[in-house]
């Protein structure tokens, strides 16, 4: 809804690449080239079906299958198993069983009854209003243009201007059988329609063939957009801008400092949550804008917005003309109560005999003037999920308020979603959060051998992962590797030395923007040196203490400053070593800076208590598989000390072992992952030996 031509929709239906596909794979690629583009529909958005006739597996006869999305299932990604299959006739049967509005929802529990050839994929609540309307290709979809329509006060009336008979309207009625039932009921009475809009919802639009269902959406939505265009062109947004923004980068120090306090603020009762942080322009113009309070009350019209975005944003109180962060600070906790209490407060209004009890009561969105927007949520994709989300409503709140007036969910429509029963249900179905989720650990040498496998432990176990290294070519092929076996929202690199005060301050700011703050700090980086004393040199001796020793201060303190901005505890692991513990010949300077590790983690563990700041340390020996410093002079000099060959020298730390067991990176991550975690939530200022038994490492 800008005045570049851009703004249209790119038709991508490839007549040659459909010709050769199955009915049932062109569903699939419909689907998929309407997903591709958010300006049609949001993440997990919208729908599409198609109604193919197939051999029905246990009378051989031919019967009419109708294929829809699945519950949860996302149109950009889908494939074939992301689609429930159901008899068609068995869904028409449906109509004489159902006994009306009040009973509406017992509906989705003959859902699987109707399952063609044992299908496992769950039916979406929106079955219904596929299956009624009587044609054989159908999309719903969920664009900002549209839905601008669809959230406008006067949108019938729009409707009929912009489209004429070619797209109807309905009014708002939550999704289920009785919207189906409208839907059919508005097909047989307007057979020329090619589609309709649904009140504070969407779109839906039908076709003969699954290439005309799909260029009418296309079409209908590109409609919309040039009729916007020619509405709004020359009008200022949201009542003209209240607000400048800051500059990006103090944009960006303003989020690295507040960041980590909300997320204290709204994690208090154990259930931590990652933030995400969107500066865009579309979001900028909102809250820079004189409408933003009163629009921001209003909260967000379609149902898929608000699931996501909770009844409304919180709104700090911040003038980016007289930028005061220490006063937004201060009142941020007062902030986020009032936000509570309001929560509550309409939780008591809506709720009903029977209701689920409230759930989180903290908001999900923050919306800054002159900085931008945070979003908070269990997990990173989806808070930056939340936040896409959230700008489809600032896109729809532009186009509705520039020529109507932008009319949000009514209240007790809204508490009838957030808390209808069958999305409860569906929330009691999800998996149990793994062990470490919500949580943000920072490794430093994270492209090395110990550090890419305590990353992917704590990965696994459902952490979010900065990986701070030296080496840029490793750090990208670790960040590439560990972003394709995870997902890209989970990992984010950093290149880091850690001996440069200010680049470690710079990378916690880092991990504060993308993810919220920090909770488990990871300290690998390593070099290892080997010489007779004599021939230590002080640029030797140096470089050892400014990397084992400094750098394990630096990134420590910066995680202290951390942890106690979040108020939530904190946990440092110190990858030291045997040699920490027991001295080895022509290693002085090594030694003696791992000694400085162990004895650093032993005082920061006094500090850290009260704070529930736990800090325990690994001491690994002979970790030579995948490691850096075992790549080159080290092993040459450790085998010289030995007086054996560099290739014989695992083989001897294998024998020398008590156990007689070689040591690997994954054994050192798996100890990570103890101290990192709750199993060891009693213990701190603790050391693990990982070396397969050396006595003269015994701490006792």
């Amino acid at each position: 809804m800008s005045d570049e031509k851009s703004t249209r929709l790119t038709n991508l239906w490839s007549d040659a690449k459909a010709a050769a596909m199955s009915e049932a794979e062109r569903l699939v690629y419909r689907s998929n080239i309407l997903g591709s583009d958010k300006r049609v529909t949001n993440y997990g958005g919208g729908n599409t079906s198609s109604k193919i006739r197939q051999k029905d597996p246990l009378t051989g006869e031919q019967v009419e299958v109708l294929w829809v999305k699945g519950s949860g299932g996302d149109s950009a990604s889908i494939k074939l198993d992301g689609f429930a299959t159901l008899y068609m006739d068995r869904l028409r049967a449906l109509k004489g069983l159902y006994r009306g509005l009040e009973h509406e929802d017992e509906m989705v529990g003959y859902l699987p009854h109707c399952t063609f050839n044992l299908n496992p994929r769950a039916a979406s609540i929106d079955t219904p209003l596929h299956a009624f309307v009587p044609r054989p290709f159908v999309d719903h979809m969920h664009p900002d243009a549209i839905i601008a329509i669809a959230a406008a006060k006067d949108s019938r009336t729009l409707t009929k201007e912009i489209f004429g008979d070619a797209i109807g309207w309905l009014p708002w009625k939550r999704p289920g059988f009785e919207l189906g039932l409208w839907l059919g009921k508005f097909c047989e009475e307007n057979p020329d329609a090619k589609g309709v809009i649904l009140e504070s919802h969407g779109l839906f639009t039908w076709g003969d063939t699954p290439k005309e269902c799909y260029t009418t959406t296309i079409d209908t939505i590109n409609q919309a957009i040039e009729w916007f265009e020619q509405q709004i062109k020359g009008k200022p947004a949201f009542g003209g801008a209240a607000a400048k923004s800051l500059p990006a980068a103090e944009r960006r120090a303003i989020a690295a400092r507040l960041m980590p306090r909300i997320r204290g603020g709204i994690s208090q009762s154990g259930k931590l949550k990652i933030g995400h942080f969107d500066d865009s322009d579309a979001v900028l113009e909102f809250v820079n804008s004189k409408d933003l309070q009163a629009l921001a009350a209003l909260g967000t019209s379609c149902p898929d917005h608000f699931l996501r975005t909770k009844i409304r944003p919180l709104v700090l109180d911040f003038d980016p003309a007289k930028p005061d962060l220490d006063a937004v600070i201060a009142g941020l906790p007062q902030a986020l109560d009032d936000y509570r209490a309001s929560y509550a407060a309409y939780y008591e209004r809506c709720k009903h005999p029977g209701s689920p009890a409230v759930r989180d009561a903290n908001a999900v969105v923050y919306l800054m003037p002159g900085v931008g927007m945070f979003t908070f949520a269990a997990d990173k994709a989806t808070a930056r999920i939340s936040g896409e989300f959230y700008v489809n409503a600032i896109n729809v709140m532009r186009g509705a308020s520039a020529v109507s007036t932008y009319v949000g969910l009514p209240e007790q429509e809204a508490f009838d979603i957030e808390y209808w029963l069958l999305e409860e249900a569906k929330l009691q179905r999800m998996p149990k959060p793994k062990s470490l989720a919500g949580q943000i650990a920072f490794v430093t040498g994270g492209a090395g051998g110990i550090g890419k496998a305590t990353a992917t432990r704590l990965l696994r176990e459902g952490a979010c992962v900065v990986l701070a290294d030296i080496d840029d070519a490793a750090l990208a092929k670790a960040n590439d590797e560990l972003g394709a076996a995870f997902g890209e929202d989970f990992v984010r690199p950093f290149k880091l030395d850690v001996t440069d005060e200010a680049g470690v301050a710079a990378a916690f700011s880092q991990s504060a923007v993308e993810f919220g703050g920090v909770d488990i700090l990871v300290s690998n980086a390593g070099i290892s040196s080997s010489a007779p004393i004599e021939d230590t040199e002080l640029s030797m001796w140096n470089r050892n203490m400014d990397i084992l020793a400094k750098g394990y201060f630096l990134v420590s303190r910066e995680a202290f400053r951390t942890f106690k901005q979040q108020q939530l505890g904190g946990n440092i692991v110190f990858i030291a070593s045997k040699n920490g513990l027991a001295a080895s010949p022509n290693a002085a300077a090594y030694c003696t800076a791992k000694a400085a590790e162990i004895h650093l983690a032993r005082c920061l563990a006094l500090e850290g208590a009260e704070h529930q700041i736990r800090v325990n340390t690994v001491n690994p020996d002979a970790v030579l598989r995948g490691s850096k410093i075992w790549t080159g002079e080290w092993r040459e000099q450790r085998a010289a000390a030995y007086a054996m060959q560099p290739d014989e020298l695992e083989e001897h730390y294998r024998k020398r072992s008590m156990l007689k067991r070689s040591v690997f990176p994954e054994d050192i991550a798996e100890a990570v992952y103890f101290l990192a975690s709750d199993m060891s939530a009693k213990s701190t200022g603790n050391i693990i030996n990982v070396d397969a038994g050396n006595a003269q490492s015994f701490t006792r």
